[in-house]
This record gives structure tokens, sequence and C-alpha cells, in this order.
């Protein structure tokens, strides 16, 4: 939702003492500026708002209501969000006919209470609670951003608001009794009141889906549905892998990625692949010719970042260069067509047999052929068995091989959410599996890199 964020007018006048929001929340970056989840303004001097926090308390989660001129109540988390791979469900519950001060103002996230704060403000007494009680049409009822402004950088889903009462975290989620993994209830069952809604259920829609018909616009940017969602985790691009100099930048939900200047180490996706057969896209949106740009798996991220290596310059990594190259334990060879901005690669690897391999524009390189198992007809041969690798399994990755400062190679992958950035796949290719979309045919026995394709 980057740059991206809905709003609602607050047509509907209410002065309450409880309410609940709930809501599904994928970090993008991190240790960044304030991202704003939602905020509620009656006016100037009255308002609620929750967000990510920025400064000396970066990344903590804040609640915070401001009521004529000071803190109606204020709690910041000692717990830091800086997961960018899976989903937080976030549970607020405002309630001021507690008796006790301290159950006034309960934070949920996965089913669990937080119960440390290194702010704890709480000035509300059994009286309003200040939310949608009033109207201010300039900015309303917004869900990430606060007047254009901080805006939330990952996704949301599920989002469900109930006015007047006060619900558990169960209602909204519970816990597996076979892993015990908090997981999404997708209907849950609870009472509205005048201002409630669900928005972003199931998909990308903002108008209202509960029975209020409290419709969200648009205030900017782009809407973007994905297949990640809390049920089906797809990998990104790991923010926590890229280089100290912060020369590889990442964008659009952690699935862009760019790097220039004094790095030759991109960075590698958020999930590993400990064996099984998967599948992904990247687009090659820029290539400025200082060096060859590089995309393949690696084995060993952590080392490849900290030794500012790139994919392919590695004993655990191979990668196929945009000079037609491949490079494998930093040895080139003759391989494919070389390829420049504007085509798509596709990344196929058979862990189980060590196996990778690469297309341009839907067309696999060197007369490969992905379904050949052990055979590996047109393949290149891992360096090293999964298990061997330094994290027991391999990554999807990019890089470059210079570090000039004309060096800025920037891709966009499609790891099964359909889009290259914000841009749909012009027509999907088959996929066997059903998990994910691309716009090549998926190699029959393989799968999107997620939680559901390690899992098939």
């Amino acid at each position: 939702m980057a740059t991206t964020y809905i709003k609602r007018d607050l047509s509907v006048s209410e002065t309450i003492y409880k309410w609940t929001w709930s809501a599904w929340v994928k970090r993008g970056t991190i240790n960044g500026s304030a991202q704003n989840l939602f905020k509620s303004r009656t006016d100037g001097n009255n308002w609620v708002q929750c967000y990510f926090s920025d400064g000396g308390d970066v990344d903590r989660l804040h609640l915070h209501s401001y009521k004529n001129g000071g803190d109606h109540y204020k709690y910041t988390t000692t717990q830091r969000f800086r997961d960018t791979n899976s989903w937080y469900h976030f549970v607020l519950n405002v309630d001021s006919s507690q008796s006790t001060a301290g159950d006034r103002v309960r934070i949920y996230v996965n089913g669990e209470r937080i119960t440390s704060f290194s702010t704890s403000t709480n000035n509300l007494t059994n009286g309003d609670s200040l939310i949608f009680n009033s109207s201010d049409s300039g900015t309303g009822h917004t869900i990430g951003s606060w007047n254009a402004g901080s805006y939330f950088t990952g996704s949301m889903s599920h989002i469900h608001y109930s006015s007047g009462y006060s619900y558990a975290p169960t209602v909204f989620g519970s816990t597996d009794s076979a892993t015990g993994e908090w997981e999404i209830n997708t209907s849950p069952s609870f009472t509205l009141g005048g201002n409630g809604y669900t928005v972003l259920k199931n998909g990308n829609t903002i108008t209202d889906q509960s029975s209020n018909s409290n419709d969200f616009t648009l205030g900017a940017g782009t809407l973007t549905k994905t297949e990640d969602c809390p049920s089906n985790v797809f990998a990104t691009l790991s923010p926590l892998y890229k280089n100290t100099t912060n020369d590889t930048i990442l964008a659009n939900g952690n699935t862009d990625g760019s790097c220039r200047d004094n790095t030759k180490a991109g960075t590698y996706t958020t999930l590993g692949m400990p064996s099984g057969k998967f599948y992904c896209e990247v687009k090659i949106r820029e290539f400025q010719n200082a060096g060859e740009a590089v995309v393949g798996v690696t084995g060993r991220p952590q080392g490849d970042v900290h030794q500012n290596k790139n994919v392919g310059d590695t004993t655990q990594s191979a990668a196929y260069r945009t000079n037609g190259q491949s490079e494998i334990n930093a040895t080139t060879a003759s391989y494919g067509n070389s390829y420049d901005a504007g085509d798509i690669i596709g990344i196929a690897i058979d862990v189980d047999n060590s196996k990778l391999y690469f297309s341009k524009n839907g067309t696999w390189q060197n007369s490969g052929d992905p379904t050949s198992g052990s055979t590996g007809t047109g393949a290149l041969s891992m360096p090293v068995a999964a298990s061997a690798c330094e994290e027991g399994a391999y990554f999807f990755g990019f890089g470059s091989t210079s570090t000039a400062s004309s060096s800025a190679h920037k891709f966009s992958f499609n790891f099964g959410n359909g889009f290259f950035a914000s841009t749909a796949v012009s027509s999907a290719g088959t996929n066997a599996s059903n998990n994910g979309i691309f716009e090549y045919d998926v190699p029959t026995g393989y799968t999107a890199l997620s939680t559901k394709g390690l899992n098939l």
C-alpha cells in the first residue's frame, strides 16, 4: 500500500464508550519513517491514530488518542515489529467502561495481549472513547496514511471495525490445534454498530462487505490485489539481508530491488527452499552497462551480503548474467542468450535433484527441460545440495558483478502474486499447482515459493 490509502468521511456521528479494530498486516519497509495503519480525526484537536513509529521508537506500535490539547490515551509497545515475511494480526480494543484503568485500552498481536509499553498514558475514564464522534470531511477516517503522508508500505487484509462493542481477538483469529500457529477466521461474527465495517476481505475491494454499506474511497495510489494472504504467505525480498551500506533499495512490498554504486550483492528471499521444485519470474526494469546484472539462487545469503559478493560468486550459488553467461562458484561459462531491460527471466529450481533452469521470455535457455528430473536436460548443476548450504536451503536472489558508481540495475520479481511492481501480468500462463499467478507457464511439478508451496 505504499503511497496508497483509503478513506471515508464520517457520515454517521457517534459518541461511543468502546470499540474494536482488527486487521491482518504484513510489513514492507522497516527502520524508516512513521507508517500509519489508521487515523480517525473528528477535528483538529481530537483524533485517534495507530501507527508504526520512527526515530528512537522505530518499528514500535503506537495507539494514540489526542483530546482538546492533551493525550487522552497513548500507548507505545516495547516490542518492535520487524518481520517482513509473516502477517501480524492486530486487535485494538478500547473500552472506557472498564473499572480497571489498565483494561480500558488493550492491544493484541497474534492472539496475545501486549503488556509491555515504553509509554502508557491513560486519561480515559468512563466516557467518550473518541472515535467517530463528529464529522470532519477534510480527513475523516483513513487507512494506510494520515493526510496523504506517513504511508503504510506493506499489505493489509481483513480489516474489521465494531463501534460500540468490545471483542476478544479470538473472534477474528484462532490457534491451529496441530501447529500452534495463530490463523485467520475468514468470516468472523460480530456486531457492527453504526460505523462498523469490513473491507479488504479476500481481495482489494474497499466497498464495505458488511451489512452497513460504510464504503471507503481511494484517497491516493493504486490498490493491488495480492495472492499473498494470512493463510498463504508468499516470498518477498528480504530487507534484513541487504547490504549494510544501503546501496540495495527495495520497494513495492519488497518485490522490487535495485543494487547500485558500491555494492555487488543485492538481496534474497525471505523464504528458503530446503526441498521441492519452485518457480519465480523477474523482469529487468533497468540495466546500466557497468558490469552485469545477475539473477539466480544462493544457499548462503548472509555470507554473500557481508562479503559483498553477487549471487553466483560464491561456493553455494548459481546465476544467469545479462551477457548470457552462467556463473557458478565464481566461474563463468557460455549458457544462453543475453537479456536486457524489459525481458522476463523465469527461474526454476529442482532442489531435490540440485538442478537449475532459466528461461528468457518463456523460452528455456540451453534447451533446458525443467521436468527432466535427475537427468537435468540443459540444466545448471548446483554446486552443493541444499542440505549442505549455510542455511540448509536455497534462496532466489539478484545482484551485480560491478561496484562501479555508474551501475544501477533494477529488478521486479513476481513470486506468484501476478504482478511486476504494480503492473499485472499480461496473460497468465498455466500453473498446475494452482498456487501463484505467473506470466508464463509454470513447469509441471513446480510451484510458487510460499508457505503453501513449501507444504505441497
